[in-house]
């Protein structure tokens, strides 16, 4: 029987599984975890975010630079076909206020439970506890387990091993130098969908970490987004950062810092805000002043002292400009382990359109250890998805087994 080794049980892994395993092909499907899918039960900790309902022009703009190489996977299993196929699972989805998607019941735990009694009773076999150490000098693939070190020969093989982020859950990037050492090009993996350090004063950061800064708008690389974010010991997190983090994460590469604009009252116009700045106000403080008048307490009025010049609260008109775009100065992402994600992995150009490894014919890879990245809102899962599928049918098509492989 063909058979097909699949590295990796995360969303493109277990994709992978699933079309090859459709066509009559044995499945062997290997993590180094002690069980499968353990950041994406993870990540739907808080409510699965399957994908995002909004137009698919605007949803493949969300790839940024990587769109070109994305839109052909995103356009054969788009946000539609993924719904339809959680549906298939028995699992009902909705569109929330946001235009993100969940499941009915907001858990990953009962899409994944339905997801692998699917592969099982397709004959798919699951082996954990076993870690990828690359091939052996016979070309077949070596894996460390608590039995010792063995290997395995496949006729195909399907990488799905992720990115660097979240190593304690199995996604450590300890793939990439074995790619190296074969001449596969790499890119460098760095922290995507992450938080920044910002050298908070003790005062401040005693006083405010942890708290949540909300109904704010920032203003980056000439983009404006409202919402919210958290300010942590180290600096600054949470789903506002996160949609700038590449851009800010690129220009701090370049520029050794970055510097971003915070409206602290975005439904606020400027000149109102003026007005309200400069109104006598008497024997009150400037403090009293500016949370009667504007509502500027706690955690937005400590970032207001935090990054603004003291000499500048003497100024009226400064001290509005600021309330309106108040710089906030970043300096480093956070380590790449706390990230949600991470850009970087094997270059496109390393693959056929097929996600096949030009170098390593029979060899495929899908999901995030390929060299993308996404913001948060679904978009993550729906291209891991959607490149788990195309590189099943690829590697069936390369077996000669899935001329029809869906």
């Amino acid at each position: 029987m063909t058979t097909v080794a699949i590295i990796g049980g995360g969303p493109a892994g277990l994709m992978a599984a699933e079309v090859l395993s459709g066509h009559g092909i044995q499945v062997d499907l290997y993590d180094a975890m002690p069980s499968v899918g353990r950041k994406f039960l993870m990540a739907g900790k808080g409510g699965l975010n399957l994908t995002h309902s909004e137009p698919l022009d605007a949803f493949l703009a969300r790839y940024g630079a990587r769109r070109a190489e994305i839109e052909p996977l995103i356009r054969a299993f788009g946000p539609d076909e993924l719904r339809a196929w959680a549906n298939g699972l028995g699992v009902d989805t909705f569109v929330g206020s946001s235009g993100r998607v969940f499941p009915a019941e907001m858990k990953a735990a009962p899409l994944l439970r339905a997801w692998l009694h699917r592969l099982r009773a397709a004959g798919v076999r699951f082996h954990v506890r076993h870690r990828w150490l690359g091939w052996d000098a016979a070309g077949r693939l070596s894996f460390d387990t608590p039995d010792g070190e063995t290997t395995v020969a496949a006729d195909t093989t399907v990488l799905a091993l992720g990115g660097g982020s979240w190593a304690r859950l199995g996604s450590d990037g300890a793939w990439l130098p074995v790619l190296l050492g074969q001449g596969i090009a790499v890119a460098p993996l760095k922290p995507a969908n992450c938080g920044f350090e910002a050298g908070w004063s003790d005062h401040f950061r005693d006083r405010f970490a942890g708290q949540p800064v909300k109904s704010v708008a920032v203003t980056f690389a000439g983009e404006t987004r409202k919402g919210e974010f958290v300010v942590t010991e180290h600096g600054v997190e949470g789903s506002l950062v996160y949609a700038y983090s590449a851009r800010l994460r690129d220009a701090i590469e370049r520029d050794g810092a970055a510097t971003f604009e915070l409206d602290l009252l975005p439904d606020w116009p400027a000149d109102r805000v003026l007005a309200e700045v400069v109104r006598p106000r008497g024997s009150r403080s400037l403090s009293s002043h500016l949370q009667s008048r504007l509502g500027l307490a706690g955690v937005k009025a400590g970032l207001l002292r935090e990054c603004l010049a003291r000499d500048a609260f003497a100024d009226p008109a400064r001290l509005a400009a600021a309330i309106k775009a108040l710089p906030v100065r970043v300096l480093a992402p956070r380590p790449i382990d706390e990230a949600i994600s991470t850009a970087g992995g094997v270059a496109f150009a390393a693959l056929d359109k097929g996600l096949m490894l030009r170098d390593l014919p029979g060899v495929f890879c899908a999901g995030e250890m390929l060299d993308w990245e996404a913001p948060t809102g679904g978009y993550l899962l729906t291209a891991c998805l959607a490149s788990g599928r195309v590189a099943g049918r690829a590697a069936a098509l390369h077996l000669g087994v899935g001329r029809n492989a869906g």
